[in-house]
């Protein structure tokens, strides 16, 4: 089903190419110095990050999912993506329902107050799950 097969991160941006890898790096950064406590974990040989429930994937346009590339850039995803409030329409969806994301091919792309936002705006809809469980 993918390309390549990596036993940790490091193998996975060891991988990527340099634009890739540029872009990939700092959107980790982002997530790890916005949320200190989320767990990153390598899924479909990508990183995701959790908390209460999955929040975040990072994905390269270079790790396959199939047998071909279908994209450019990296895809940043919002695994709770519907519950998030996007009213001026920044996030993609396609034809997905409940996942949503933004696909950035250059680092210059990435406006990073916007992005937190966001961000931000899927920590607390997290922090409902964790909410909820306590209740």
């Amino acid at each position: 089903m993918q390309n390549v097969q990596f036993r940790n991160v490091n193998e996975f941006l060891d991988f990527l190419q340099d634009d890739e890898l540029e872009i990939t790096e700092f959107l980790r950064e982002l997530v790890l110095s916005s949320i200190p406590n989320i767990t990153e974990k390598l899924s479909y040989n990508v990183p995701f990050y959790k908390m209460n429930k999955g929040m975040f994937f990072i994905w390269p346009a270079s790790v396959l999912w199939g047998k071909k590339r279908t994209r450019d850039g990296v895809r940043f995803g919002f695994q709770q993506g519907y519950l998030l409030a996007d009213e001026i329409g920044y996030l993609e969806r396609g034809t997905r329902q409940q996942i949503f994301w933004k696909t950035f091919t250059k680092l210059k792309d990435i406006d990073t107050e916007i992005l937190k936002s966001y961000i931000f705006d899927a920590a607390f809809v997290d922090e409902q799950f964790a909410s909820s469980k306590r209740k």
